[in-house]
């Protein structure tokens, strides 16, 4: 929901530094990589209930994930980096919250549990109907530097990113973040679904 105005707001910093890399001979496809590596680094932080190392390595993962978008517009989107940053993002989603449950599974491991659930919701439909919208040559009036549609939503990523931050802010009330951000995932499915339907039927 947020994105479209997220974008407006980073593009020029991202844009600044995107050109920079882009002089230094790094391609996006490398910065998407060590981008997921730092994220990673979050898993074992949050096990370790250090959680303003995890947040430090979510952010930086983040400005990663926006300065491969820049550089690749810079040196041309390609499949091939659409589908790595699309797959490697959704690996990173799914493991902030199975962290927490690390950290504490007694508290959150029923709340982490139906957070993933929810992400497999907003994923599986977004990602569906991406495929479904470039079989039929349906463009995106939003999103049109992205190399696959993005289907809007109450949840998208700016919101994502919102509930980690609050995570790490908040460790002790994990549980009822998560279960209030996994119910609007789930609206956000819902809609998702029955617009996606509706267009592809048309």
């Amino acid at each position: 929901m947020l994105d479209r105005f997220s974008i407006k707001i980073i593009r020029a910093p991202l844009t600044l530094g995107a050109k920079a890399l882009n002089k230094s001979g790094i391609t996006a496809n490398q910065t998407t990589v060590v981008g997921f590596v730092i994220g990673c680094l979050a898993l074992p932080a949050l096990a370790l209930e250090n959680y303003w190392l995890a947040l430090t390595f979510i952010v930086l993962n983040r400005i990663c994930d926006g300065l491969d978008g820049a550089i690749a517009r810079i040196q041309g989107i390609t499949d091939a980096g659409g589908f790595l940053d699309i797959s490697l993002d959704f690996l990173f989603y799914s493991l902030i919250p199975f962290g927490f449950v690390l950290a504490n599974a007694e508290q959150n491991a029923v709340a982490g549990a139906f957070l993933i659930f929810s992400f497999i919701g907003t994923g599986s439909s977004f990602l569906a109907f991406a495929v479904m919208a470039s079989k039929r040559g349906i463009e995106n009036p939003v999103y049109q530097n992205k190399s696959l549609y993005y289907m809007s939503g109450l949840t998208e990523g700016t919101e994502t990113i919102a509930c980690f931050v609050l995570f790490c802010l908040f460790p002790t009330h994990f549980a009822l973040i998560a279960y209030v951000y996994g119910a609007a995932c789930w609206f956000t499915t819902a809609t998702r679904i029955w617009a996606g339907y509706h267009t592809l039927k048309q």
